[in-house]
């Protein structure tokens, strides 16, 4: 259990920074600093949303409620 906890958090951060990484990629230079640094806080909130929901899933789906 712990192992397979630690993996999913390793999981998330490496997505997370990938994300942030590839918008960086993306419209680095093409836009200002700033701009660049919330496109990239919203890139990351998304992600991050979209792994909440995905552990919660699972958490749903282990105990038997779906």
């Amino acid at each position: 259990m712990i192992g397979e906890i630690l993996i999913y958090v390793v999981v998330a951060i490496s997505a997370l920074f990938i994300t942030g990484f590839a918008v960086h990629m993306f419209i680095g230079g093409l836009v200002s600093p700033e701009s660049e640094y919330q496109i990239i806080t919203l890139a990351c909130l998304v992600v991050a949303g979209v792994i909440g929901y995905m552990t919660w899933d699972v958490i749903q789906r282990r105990s038997g409620r779906k």
